[in-house]
């Protein structure tokens, strides 16, 4: 990298961090959340947070649900489950939209993955797609017994690696008449070929690791991680993708929250790099809507992703103008603009 290109990378991350860190500090929060907007009460006639938890597969699952303005729990209200992405919590970005579209008129979902954040699980961070497929599946359980819910009017938005397992929930679970995408993330790819494919060549050597890793595990030795980095702001500029600049100045500083960690097991690659988000992406039927920004450099995914989808003739790919993948999460302008796309299609679909 260049002396020009570092020093205009590291103005950016810094800008970055300066404009939003006065809105997300979830020590000023009641319950934790840190986007813009959030709700600090509830008030009658708003939008309304109500935590709880439930079982799963014998875990304790913590999740908030967001109820609609004017909200009667004898009336039946479209209803929607939104995954939160790899790393993220349900205090983050999955609560910034799950929040919005309640303002909409919809009963919302969204929980912290099983091993994550609030959510049971030993050992922590595991992070494996059966697991995070399964957490898709406990929601809609959960958010269709829910007062108010309509269970024949159930949608599904996955963010970032959120999308991607909600790409897989779809295929077979058709409770949810319709999914959406939001910058998707295809896990396993990622973990498998390296982000836009750069460490193809070094699969043998991380399977390797991760088989050993396993191995370690299983003899009672202590359990490794993936992903773990205390970067300054100038390792965190210089780099290599948009997304990894931009990720790691919100989730360590702009919304940073203390259940929030890139941290995952080692031996969880066994499982993610075997997996594809587009493998058998053929059985969704369902309406699909895919929405990245058109500066991501995540954008290859979706790209590629829908025209694999050809189970469903009901499928586009919106482009939010100049957005980066990480600037969908909390730009207002580029929020707005997924959410306008975001609300009417899921009128249309529910």
């Amino acid at each position: 990298m260049s002396r020009s290109t570092f020093t205009s990378s590291l103005l950016a991350a810094a800008s970055l961090i300066h404009s939003t860190s006065q809105a997300a500090d979830f020590h000023q929060n009641p319950y934790t959340l840190v986007y813009e907007g959030a709700i600090t009460h509830n008030e009658p006639g708003q939008v309304q947070i109500h935590p709880v938890t439930y079982t799963l597969n014998g875990l304790t699952i913590a999740a908030n649900v967001y109820t609609p303005p004017g909200y009667d729990p004898s009336k039946r209200y479209p209803t929607l489950v939104v995954a939160h992405p790899n790393g993220g919590v349900k205090e983050q970005v999955a609560g910034l939209y799950a929040q919005r579209l309640a303002q909409a008129g919809h009963i919302t979902i969204t929980a912290d993955a099983a091993y994550q954040g609030a959510s049971g699980g030993l050992p922590r961070n595991v992070d494996k797609p059966s697991l995070r497929i399964e957490d898709i599946h406990g929601m809609a359980d959960y958010i269709t017994r829910y007062p108010g819910t309509d269970a024949s009017r159930l949608g599904l938005l996955g963010i970032c690696g959120g999308g991607g397992y909600a790409l897989a929930a779809a295929q077979t679970d058709k409770r949810f008449k319709s999914v959406a995408t939001l910058s998707m993330f295809n896990s396993g790819r990622v973990r498998r070929n390296g982000y836009a494919d750069s460490a193809r060549d070094t699969v043998s050597q991380r399977l390797q690791q991760a088989s050993d890793a396993r191995a370690q595990e299983a003899a009672g030795g202590e359990v490794r991680y993936a992903g773990d980095a205390n970067l300054s702001d100038e390792q965190i500029a210089s780099l290599p993708f948009d997304l990894y600049r931009q990720g790691y100045a919100y989730y360590w500083k702009t919304h940073a929250h203390p259940n929030s960690t890139f941290r995952y097991t080692q031996s969880s690659l066994l499982d993610l790099m075997r997996w594809d988000a587009t493998d058998h992406i053929d059985l969704i039927t369902q309406p699909l809507l895919m929405i990245a920004g058109s500066k991501a450099d995540s954008l290859y995914m979706s790209q590629e992703a829908l025209p694999k989808a050809t189970g469903t003739q009901d499928k586009a790919l919106f482009l939010i103008d100049g957005a980066t993948h990480i600037e969908t999460y909390w730009v207002p302008r580029y929020v707005d603009a997924a959410l306008k796309q975001l609300t009417a299609f899921f009128a249309r679909t529910l």
